[in-house]
């Protein structure tokens, strides 16, 4: 009704003054708005600049840690390989000529390994010649080489690494070379020494790692024009500088990091070079021409330094970009403040005529007609001041009434919204893959109030499925908070971090920081290999899952605390073989804690009597798990009250 008196108004009447008090008000109004929020917006953007700095430190720590952890793979898998052999070639020393076999073997089980041999001292076998070096060699994915070497061509008994490993008598990794065959590919070699049973050493075993393999394996960046002053990109390093991994492969041996490095006032190459701790660090140089910033972390059990170059211009487009968009959209603010202000200004600008049309409904009855707001101190203020008075204890009433209804009506459409956002980051989909016939999946959440703290997820990548489920404390909308930042961090950590144990400790130390309201969630989190069915798990603080396959038993699970509690708990990892058809079910304590009138708990004896039943009647596929496990759990509480979050998840490896 007051929005049509004043169109009615701005139409018809004209203004009495011969200047505006709308555009006088809103130009001091502007003014000042512009004073008083310049300058906040000023110390934002700057805020904003330096933050982005820190964000970029911050990933260039995740990304630097997840080509680290890939590097300790691939030299993991070598290593493992070359220690497991170096005993075999001992126990077989009397039978010089499994040695071919044993090295082709090693090669052709290993995809990481280029070659391998195992090079025997001087006339060790005297029927073998003066040289005898059983050699294999990969030629492409299916075809593995193998020779013996050794000859006055190739005499490796006076070769530097051969000596030196004789002489330090253990293993290490050798420094990088050029294969002796084509003197192009660059390699660097594991090498173990080879005893015999008077503990001398008789033979070097060398594990070879292609580094043109190791460089593309470690996903660089395939522009390889690293002078462009907005490329980041990875290199590898040993202790003396020189290239191990590059995205210009010509540079990989060729080149030392000292080479190319422009200016470096504060010597923070040495430093890169000399720093052995097992963490992320950091500098700042020139390389190339292009200021940079490099985060690296040295290598565990090698002499080598993976490291990330962020250049500097990057970051600093990146900041002002960002900054530029903020002031842009306050600035946008404003303006639209500004206008629709100046309009809202011009409305009131007629307090007379409003006052009178008011006085107009009041006295036909309607005593809800909103009275105009006046500052003067005249006639006009005190005959509004009776009317006030007279719609006083009505629109006291009224107010309240409107206040309870709207209050009311706005809690329940927020708490729709919420369940509704909270429903849609949960899978609803079932079956999740109908194209696969290796894995069946069913999960449910009822939430206790309109929002809860429940969540479940999984996906599949690299032909491992992830998942996980968990149970935040409390109830209501600060669980649904809680439990939406522990999903979101799943999915992000997990996409780069394939260990069950390493994800929650991420999430647990992402959860303890700010963590004022001292919540927590128990989580189960897993790792299922759909090809080898072997299971990875970590369980913190969870009930443990049943398997239902064989038979029904919960599945062993450390005493690992809550996620949310401490941020430096160490948390472990299990791991257990599923045999197909085998189900993985999963719930939080809204099942077997759920209570009846009489407060009794349904308990886990019920719970496992229930598995027994559905695998002995073959139906413990796992909607029909879920949907069963639900109509019982709701056939026992009756018209009881839900009093927890119920959530179930069902996952069956068929493969």
């Amino acid at each position: 009704m007051l929005t049509d008196l004043l169109k009615r108004l701005w139409k018809k009447s004209p203004n009495p003054y011969p200047k505006s008090f709308g555009k006088s008000l809103t130009r001091r109004i502007m003014l000042r708005m512009l004073v008083f929020m310049g300058i906040p917006s000023f110390i934002l953007f700057l805020i904003s600049y330096n933050a982005m700095f820190f964000i970029f430190v911050t990933i260039g720590n995740r990304m630097i840690k997840g080509q680290y952890e890939e590097v300790r793979r691939i030299t993991s898998d070598v290593y493992v390989a070359a220690v497991n052999t170096a005993p075999v070639i001992e126990d077989n020393l009397d039978n010089p000529d499994k040695m071919l076999s044993l090295m082709e073997r090693m090669v052709h089980t290993n995809s990481r390994i280029r070659s391998c041999g195992v090079s025997f001292v001087a006339d060790y076998y005297p029927q073998k010649g003066h040289w005898f070096c059983p050699y294999a060699v990969r030629r492409d994915s299916d075809v593995v080489e193998r020779k013996i070497l050794g000859s006055k061509d190739y005499n490796y008994l006076n070769a530097k690494w051969f000596k030196e490993a004789v002489a330090r008598d253990s293993s290490y990794w050798s420094a990088p070379f050029f294969d002796n065959n084509d003197q192009q590919t660059p390699l660097v070699s594991y090498l173990i020494p080879i005893h015999d049973r008077q503990k001398r050493v008789v033979a070097v075993l060398g594990v070879d790692l292609s580094l043109e393999w190791f460089s593309d394996k470690l996903s660089f960046y395939s522009n390889t024009d690293t002078h462009n002053e907005y490329n980041p990109y990875y290199f590898v390093i040993d202790s003396t500088g020189t290239v191990l991994a590059h995205p210009n492969k010509n540079r990989i041996v060729h080149k030392k990091l000292q080479d190319y490095v422009t200016s470096d006032p504060k010597n923070r190459c040495q430093e890169i070079l000399a720093d052995r701790a097992n963490s992320s660090n950091k500098a700042e140089m020139e390389i190339e021409g292009v200021e940079a910033f490099v985060t690296y972390r040295p290598v565990k059990y090698t002499t080598w330094t993976v490291a990330l170059v962020f250049p500097k211009l990057l970051m600093q487009v990146v900041s002002y970009l960002f900054g530029g968009i903020l002031l842009f959209f306050i600035a946008i603010g404003i303006l639209v403040v500004t206008v629709s202000g100046r309009n809202a200004i011009r409305k009131a600008s007629y307090p007379i005529t409003l006052l009178a049309l008011s006085a107009d409904d009041v006295a036909k009855g309607n005593f809800k007609t909103p009275l105009p707001v006046l500052k003067s101190r005249d006639e006009i203020h005190k005959l509004r001041d009776s009317f006030e008075k007279m719609q006083q204890s009505l629109a006291q009433y009224t107010e309240q009434l409107k206040s309870t209804t709207a209050e009311k009506a706005s809690i329940e459409s927020e708490l729709n919204v919420a369940h509704t956002i909270q429903m849609s980051m949960l899978p609803k989909t079932f079956p999740p893959y109908p194209e696969r016939n290796d894995v069946d999946i069913y999960g449910q959440v009822t939430p206790a109030k309109a929002v809860g703290g429940d969540l479940f997820d999984f996906y599949i990548r690299d032909e491992k499925l992830f998942f996980c489920i968990g149970d935040v404390s409390g109830k209501g909308v600060p669980a649904s908070m809680f439990m939406a930042v522990a999903r979101s961090l799943f999915r992000n950590i997990s996409a780069h971090v394939p260990e069950p144990h390493i994800i929650v400790k991420a999430l647990n130390e992402s959860m303890c920081e700010g963590n004022e309201m001292s919540m927590f969630v128990t989580m189960f989190v897993g790792v299922l290999d759909l090809q080898t069915g072997v299971l990875r798990y970590c369980n913190a603080g969870h009930d443990a899952p049943l398997l239902i396959g064989q038979g029904v038993g919960q599945l062993p699970c450390d005493a690992n605390l809550p996620i949310g509690i401490a941020a430096d708990w160490e948390f472990s990892v299990q791991e257990v073989v599923i045999a197909p058809q085998t189900t993985i079910f999963l719930f939080t304590d809204g099942l077997n804690e759920a209570e009846n009138s009489h407060h009794q708990q349904f308990g886990d004896a019920r719970v496992l009597q229930l598995a027994e039943e559905l695998l002995a009647s073959g139906t413990h596929q796992p909607m029909p798990l879920v949907q069963r496990m639900t109509a019982a759990v709701h056939f026992f509480a009756g018209a009881a009250e839900q009093s927890d979050d119920l959530t179930m998840l069902a996952i069956q490896y068929k493969r």
